[in-house]
C-alpha cells in the first residue's frame, strides 16, 4: 500500500492539501480535505513533497528584487464561486473491500455515511435495526448544509438479516412553516446490495447511496373545518382531549387466525384473507398504542409465515415500537410476536 493512515497528500485534480484517515483496500482511502472526507483512488493522490518543492521559487543573486507590494496596494482578487449540487439528503455506504484466498476482491465491511447537499443544518436521531431490535443509535447529532457525517460500519455479512437504517430528521434552526420532525428509513435487502456492488466494481465506482428525502417538508396545515355543521345534521362530535375515552377498548393479543375474523373464510381468496388479517391487526395495534397499552401480541399462526413477515414489516416502521419477538411462548408456541411500546 503507497499510503498509511496519518499520511498528508495532496489530491491531484484540485491541487488540494488532505489527509489519510483509513484505508478502504489496496486501491483506495478515505481522504480528509479540510474537514470533508471523502473517497479517493490511490492513483488520484501524491505525497506533498513535490508540491511544496515546486513552490519554492530561488531567486539567483545577480537579479535584480522586485519591488515589495503592500497588502492595500494589490488589486482584489475575484472569489471563483463554486455552484454546489443541492440534491438532498442521502445515505451514502463505502465498501471496504479486502482480497480473498484467490486473491479476488470481497467485500468485508461498509462504511455508514450520512450526507447533506441541501443548504439547512439538521438535527437527527439515528438507529440501525435488526428484526425490531436496535443494535446501534446516535442520539441528538447534527448535520451541517454540505456536510459528510460518518456514522458507524457495518459487517458485510450482516446484510443477511435486512437492517433498517432509520433516522427522525428536525431543523437545526426552528421555522413555523416547517414540520416538526421528519422520519425517514432504508431497508437494505441482501440480493439489491449484492448488485449495487456489482455495479460499482463495473463502473470503478466507490459509493452507492439512497436518498433519505430531497427537501425538508412543510408543516401540515390546520384545515379549521367547521364542525357546527356536522353537529346540526346530527353527528357526535368530542373533543380530541377526551378522545381515548370513547375508542373501542384494547386488547391485550388479537387473535388472527382466518375463522375468528370472518364466518365464511372459505368465500375469500389467500389474498383477501391477508388483507382482513392485515387490517385486523393494525386496527388492534392503533388501539393499544392509543390507550398507552404497554405491551400487545398478535397470534398469526405459523404457516407459511407470510402473515409473520407482513406484520413485522409493519412493526418496524412504527415509531411507537420499542421492540418485537417471535419466539416459542409457552402459549403459542411460534405462532405469535410479542411487541412492546415506547411512548
Amino acid at each position: 500500500m503507497k499510503f498509511q493512515i496519518g499520511d498528508k497528500v495532496v489530491v491531484l485534480h484540485s491541487n488540494d492539501d488532505g489527509e489519510v484517515v483509513d484505508i478502504i483496500n489496496e486501491k483506495m482511502v478515505l481522504v480528509d480535505v479540510r474537514g470533508v472526507k471523502f473517497p479517493a483512488y490511490t492513483d488520484q493522490l501524491d505525497f506533498p513533497y513535490f508540491k511544496q518543492f515546486t513552490q519554492k521559487k530561488l531567486v539567483p543573486d545577480n537579479k535584480p528584487k522586485k519591488e515589495k507590494k503592500y497588502i492595500d496596494d494589490l488589486p482584489r482578487e475575484k472569489k471563483i464561486v463554486k455552484d454546489k449540487v443541492v440534491d438532498g439528503v442521502w445515505l451514502t455506504f463505502i465498501p471496504v473491500m479486502v482480497p480473498d484466498e484467490f486473491g479476488d476482491d470481497v467485500v468485508e465491511d461498509l462504511k455508514v455515511h450520512l450526507i447533506n447537499r441541501t443548504h439547512t443544518g439538521y438535527k437527527f436521531t439515528y438507529k440501525l435495526n435488526y428484526f425490531g431490535d436496535t443494535s446501534f443509535d446516535l442520539v441528538n447529532h447534527q448535520v451541517h448544509p454540505f456536510e459528510d457525517f460518518y456514522l458507524h460500519d457495518v459487517p458485510f455479512e450482516n446484510l443477511n438479516d435486512s437492517p433498517t437504517f432509520s433516522f427522525e430528521f428536525s431543523l437545526i434552526n426552528p421555522d413555523k412553516n416547517k414540520a416538526e420532525y421528519y422520519e425517514a428509513s432504508v431497508k437494505l435487502k441482501p440480493k439489491q446490495v449484492f448488485s449495487r456492488i456489482e455495479e460499482l466494481k463495473k463502473k470503478g465506482e466507490a459509493t452507492f447511496s439512497y436518498k433519505l428525502f430531497d427537501t425538508y417538508p412543510p408543516r401540515m396545515e390546520d384545515p379549521g373545518i367547521d364542525i357546527s355543521a356536522l353537529s346540526s345534521k346530527g353527528y357526535k362530535v368530542y373533543d380530541a382531549s377526551q378522545t381515548r375515552q370513547h375508542l373501542e377498548p384494547a386488547k391485550n393479543e388479537i387473535d388472527l387466525h382466518i375463522e375468528k375474523l370472518t364466518p365464511d373464510p372459505d368465500a375469500l381468496d389467500n389474498l383477501e384473507k391477508l388483507d382482513l388479517q392485515l387490517k385486523t391487526f393494525e386496527k388492534y395495534l392503533d388501539l393499544a398504542i392509543l390507550h398507552h397499552k404497554p405491551a400487545f401480541i398478535a397470534i398469526h399462526g405459523v404457516g407459511s409465515g407470510k402473515l409473520r413477515d407482513e406484520i413485522h414489516e409493519v412493526l418496524r416502521l412504527r415509531k411507537e415500537v420499542k421492540s418485537f419477538f417471535n419466539k416459542y411462548h409457552p402459549a403459542y408456541g411460534y405462532g405469535a410476536t410479542e411487541i412492546y411500546f415506547q411512548y
